[in-house]
């Protein structure tokens, strides 16, 4: 087991100047924030980051920013991941991974694969891969839902595929993946809301959104959920719950980004076709942010 990937990991935003370029200084100032409040790894560009609009120049500058400002202290997780199979291989192959404990591959979006289809992506994925692979499951943006049977199957294949970021908001689905995986795997939650359930029933952490923004709280929430403390972790939970609601209202990463910048961490813009949260949205974000 990768004890490295237990607890809280954050998929870090990539915050952006007002003219849309990367604000390198506003990156190193939440790296530095979560390793100082109780954050156990940090994923570099995931979703949240949104690695889709940045480009392959910008992806090595994150990288660069992210490493220098950890410098070491805590196990870093990098996304690469796609649909298009042999891209996500070349991308892989031509990465420098040396300082990158995994990375984190989404299953494929759009093309809509069979469950044959996602196990053979996977499968090509882990044997080009020369650190241990994360899958990533997100039936909601990929269209595409990686069944129980079929992360069990890449599970047991697989000896570098160590954990999936189970993010299906099914209750049901993260249940069959703890009775039925193999001992050393871990299902880590990508659902701020769920992550507590699925911690009690024998989860081992979560990457998390919401835990980038006040990590002090949600890390010691997530370390009293491993020790099996339900009634002080849920404390901490309903204490979070509405702006855990608030931060998914409109889009991911834009909620974050309007938390971000109640904190004075960094400016709430992000890419089209994303847009920045309403006016309404972040009037509430402001909000809760001065109750805490």
């Amino acid at each position: 087991m990768n004890s490295k990937l237990m607890g809280t990991g954050v998929a870090l935003v990539t915050p952006f100047k007002a003219d849309l370029s990367i604000d390198h200084e506003a990156l190193t100032n939440i790296v530095n924030f979560n390793i100082e409040n109780g954050t156990d790894y940090l994923v570099i560009m995931g979703t949240t980051g949104e690695s889709v609009t940045v480009t392959k120049e910008e992806k090595q500058a994150v990288i660069k920013t992210i490493s220098k400002a950890n410098n070491g202290r805590l196990p870093l997780v990098l996304g690469i991941g796609g649909n298009n199979t042999a891209a996500v291989i070349e991308e892989i192959k031509s990465t420098d991974l040396s300082g990158i404990e995994a990375i984190l591959s989404v299953s494929p979006y759009y093309s809509k694969p069979t469950q044959e289809g996602v196990y053979q992506h996977f499968k090509a994925i882990s044997e080009a891969c020369p650190v241990s692979v994360i899958l990533y499951n997100v039936p909601g943006r990929t269209a595409s839902n990686m069944l129980p049977e079929t992360t069990i199957r890449l599970a047991n294949d697989f000896k570098n595929i160590v954990a999936v970021k189970e993010a299906g908001n099914n209750i049901g689905q993260y249940l069959k993946l703890l009775k039925d995986k193999p001992e050393d795997f871990l299902i880590i939650s990508g659902d701020d809301d769920l992550v507590l359930g699925v911690l009690l029933a024998g989860g081992s952490g979560v990457i998390s959104v919401i835990g980038q923004a006040f990590p002090a709280q949600f890390s010691k929430m997530i370390k009293l959920g491993l020790e099996g403390k339900a009634k002080e972790a849920y404390a901490i939970h309903f204490k979070l719950m509405d702006v855990i609601g608030y931060i998914f209202e409109e889009n991911n990463p834009s909620g974050i980004k309007a938390v971000y910048e109640a904190l004075g961490l960094c400016r709430a813009d992000v890419r089209l076709p994303l847009v920045e949260a309403t006016p309404a949205l972040k009037d509430k974000i402001k909000a809760f942010v001065e109750t805490l």
